[in-house]
């Protein structure tokens, strides 16, 4: 059964960031949280306290502070849509974020998007308005576990730097 869900965590960033990272829609475990990526399986914050060269992140504070030092803009494609738990591949009748919102209030250049249906629902219903090509990250979900290794993720988000300098 999908459930109706809409959006209820603000975006971080500021007019400073010069990236934006992008997923599909709050899992209910981050919803629960209050924030990104809240499960403790998704490897999103072990990714970010590597590459970085950070101790863990480990409350929400800590996490919005991080982004806005590293200028790092963080949200979802999705503002709204049917979904069965946190299942990407289950989406139906979505409704996209305004994306623009952070472009025209920061100094964003590149996004990035996690995993495929958030590269495809960026694709579709962002891309004309923000006319910025999205950079493919793989997703840090426990589900993706098979397929990237930590050390293939860290790898691929090794990109993100690019675009920091």
């Amino acid at each position: 059964m999908l459930d109706k869900i809409t959006h209820t965590i603000d975006p971080v960033y500021d007019e400073n960031s010069k990236i934006l990272i992008l997923g599909t829609m709050p899992s209910p475990k981050s919803r629960e949280v209050g924030f990104y990526y809240g499960h403790a399986q998704n490897r999103f914050w072990p990714i970010m306290s590597d590459l970085f060269s950070i101790d863990k992140l480990s409350n929400n504070e800590e996490k919005m502070r991080f982004l806005r030092e590293k200028k790092i803009a963080l949200w979802d494609v999705l503002k709204s849509c049917e979904i069965k738990g946190a299942e990407d591949s289950s989406i139906k009748n979505p409704e996209a974020n305004d994306i623009n919102k952070i472009i025209k209030n920061s100094k964003v250049k590149a996004v990035f998007t996690t995993g495929k249906k958030a590269t495809d629902l960026y694709k579709k219903y962002c891309y004309n308005d923000t006319t910025i090509e999205s950079i493919y990250l793989p997703s840090t979900s426990s589900a993706n576990r098979a397929r990237y290794s930590y050390e293939d993720l860290i790898t691929e988000y090794r990109i993100i730097f690019d675009y920091l300098k």
